[in-house]
């Protein structure tokens, strides 16, 4: 296999996984929403910004992306392609399952707000926790490609 393969497989891993991961946490919280419209209809604005929240780690996927996008060209070195390949695993399954765990918690304060009670801030600062681990790939991805620097 060439190197540069492995490396677009990572890439495609990166976006791919993060993306998944988006669409699942979004549709979990949506769908929570759509139930808790028929109990509190009025709370409609608080349950769109909950619902939108795990949509953000696809937008990480991208990030990642970009960063490494310089590294790719036909000359790549099996080491940059392996690390590549590996960063792609690491940004893609963190943010796949940051989202999914991010979307849950955002249907559950959905699902309390239907029931009256005033939790919207709260369920941002908890769900924010998982949306942390997200954003440290892209640390992650920067310190990487340092060490793809030091290598090359």
């Amino acid at each position: 296999m060439q190197p540069i393969i492995l490396a677009y497989i990572g890439i495609a891993l990166m976006v791919a996984l993060s993306g998944v991961g988006s669409t699942y946490g979004v549709s979990i919280a949506g769908k929570a929403a759509v139930g808790a419209l028929k109990k509190n209809s009025s709370a409609f604005g608080q349950y769109l910004v909950l619902s939108a929240f795990p949509g953000t780690q696809g937008l990480y996927g991208f990030v990642a992306f970009f960063i490494l996008l310089g590294q790719l060209s036909p000359d790549i070195t099996l080491f940059t392609a392996a690390t590549i390949f590996s960063a792609g695993l690491f940004v893609g399954f963190v943010c796949l399952f940051s989202a999914i765990r991010q979307g849950q918690v955002a249907a559950n304060g959905i699902v309390l707000i239907s029931n009256g009670h005033n939790v919207m801030g709260n369920t941002m600062i908890l769900a924010a926790f998982s949306e942390l681990y997200a954003i440290l790939t892209i640390a992650g991805v920067f310190l990487l490609l340092g060490v793809i620097g030091n290598f090359a």
